[in-house]
């Protein structure tokens, strides 16, 4: 029974997929993936096979069997310690700091294309917007889950599935009124390795992939709000499935429709969605509708930030409870809200984002922080998809309202094939691509192994060297 301090439960089916959707879609992927024309279907198909697919069916079993708040937290400390749990949370939400700035050097070409389009390359303009947003958000979300929530909905609405769902229509219209294509579609085409057989040509597709791991990852976020959500054993299976295929279907539709319209080597990684919808609007005489689509696209990508911005800080204040931070980031305020850790990350993703000041190009600023925010939140999933397998040995006395099918087989297959996809996308980021330029090549592969050595050392230093007196309240049962 729900005591009065326990938080009224709103999120149901859809609310929660929404949620979801608003944490793990966003159009700001479709060019990365149309570069490879009728080949963005198979490489987003086998992206969802190896790790949608796995992360999808991990995250429910283990928000069902454990809905206290605190997420992979809950879910990694059961199965390996607190020490690793508290590295799994850490890794959850340090990876933000290197993506807040790469997801709103989206929005801020996007707001480029009302004003000047010259300005989507204009690092000051990008780092103003950066900077603005991302502080603007973060005292958003002071005002409590419910109105943050409500925010990310509407946008994802607004700002994700409407304009997709126009790009598709607009690329399915260009299509069958007979205009000239910017890609095959045939065999070969559709599978890269059967039309080019280099070695070098298969490196630098995988290196792209590894992009595609971010682009869906976050199915396990929500469950950071698990005492909000209307019987959580129902809800999660059904909300993270409903989730999950929309998704899919707005990636590989949306990506094509931009792969049959711009030349894939003129396709720019951070204005890519807004140069396509300014050629099939101009085509079909709807100019005037680029200002409104525009808003309502920078409307989606600030409703996805806004869902991860709370999120991972919420599971990250889940670990307070046992002690693992110091007292001033325990601290809620008037809406329950860890406002002290809100502004610790504002301040860090700050120092982040003057990458767009050192960087050739945005294109490439966006990529190098990308890549190096997917390795981050890799480690993690590792950590998820070991922690399943481990805790049916464990805990198999845990009730599950969903659980893997095929019982000791079953989560073997899921959980390894997850985490063997992402040790393999782990490594392959190192790889620079060849189709941007990243400057000097020790210098970009200095950037990622030092920022991976650092955030990865900061947990250790606080676990290790945490305070007994930090443990200010007794930890949930």
């Amino acid at each position: 029974m729900e005591t009065s301090t326990t938080p009224r439960r709103f999120l149901n089916v859809f609310l929660l997929a929404m949620l979801n959707l608003s944490v793990m879609t966003s159009l700001r992927n479709l060019p990365l993936v149309a570069q490879y024309g009728y080949a963005s279907a198979f490489f987003y198909f086998l992206v969802a096979f190896l790790f949608l697919f796995p992360a999808a069916l991990i995250s429910a079993e283990l928000a069902t069997g454990w809905t206290r708040t605190g997420g992979i937290y809950i879910w990694v400390r059961e199965a390996f310690g607190p020490g690793w749990g508290f590295f799994a949370v850490w890794m959850q939400w340090i990876h933000n700091v290197t993506w807040f700035p790469a997801i709103l050097s989206f929005s801020a070409t996007t707001i480029a294309y009302m004003i000047n389009p010259s300005l989507s390359e204009n690092k000051l303009f990008l780092i103003s917007i950066i900077l603005g947003g991302f502080w603007g958000f973060t005292f958003f979300n002071y005002f409590g889950l419910k109105t943050s929530s409500w925010f990310s909905v509407l946008g994802v609405i607004a700002g994700t599935i409407f304009p997709g769902a126009l790009l598709i229509i607009l690329g399915c219209l260009w299509l069958f009124s007979g205009q000239p294509l910017q890609l095959e579609f045939s065999l070969p085409a559709l599978f890269p390795f059967l039309k080019d057989s280099t070695t070098s040509s298969h490196i630098q597709d995988l290196v792209f992939v590894t992009g595609l791991f971010l682009a869906f990852g976050g199915l396990e976020v929500s469950a950071a709000h698990a005492r909000e959500v209307q019987n959580p054993q129902k809800t999660f299976p059904r909300a993270v499935l409903l989730a999950g295929g929309t998704s899919l279907l707005l990636y590989v539709l949306g990506a094509l429709s931009i792969a049959i319209m711009v030349p894939h080597q003129d396709i720019s990684l951070v204005a890519g969605l807004m140069e396509a919808f300014h050629l099939f609007l101009g085509h079909f005489n709807l100019s005037w509708l680029i200002v409104p689509l525009a808003i309502m696209i920078v409307w989606g990508a600030v409703g996805e930030l806004n869902a991860w911005i709370i999120g991972p800080v919420r599971a990250l204040h889940a670990t307070s409870k046992h002690g693992d931070l110091p007292p001033y980031f325990q601290k809620l305020n008037a809406h329950g809200m860890p406002a002290n850790l809100l502004l610790f990350q504002a301040i860090v993703v700050t120092l982040a984002s003057f990458a767009f000041l050192f960087m050739p190009s945005a294109s490439s600023a966006f990529w190098i922080l990308s890549v190096m925010s997917t390795q981050l939140y890799l480690v993690m999933y590792v950590l998820m998809f070991l922690a399943a397998i481990k805790l049916r040995y464990s805990h198999a006395h845990v009730e599950r309202a969903y659980r893997i099918p095929y019982k000791m087989p079953g989560i073997w297959f899921v959980g390894s094939l997850g985490a063997l996809s992402c040790t393999i996308a782990f490594f392959v980021g190192f790889i620079p691509p060849g189709q941007l330029p990243i400057g000097n090549l020790y210098l970009y592969e200095g950037f990622l192994l030092s920022g991976l050595f650092f955030m990865s050392l900061i947990p250790y230093l606080i676990y290790r060297f945490k305070n007994p007196n930090w443990h200010t309240s007794p930890p949930d049962a």
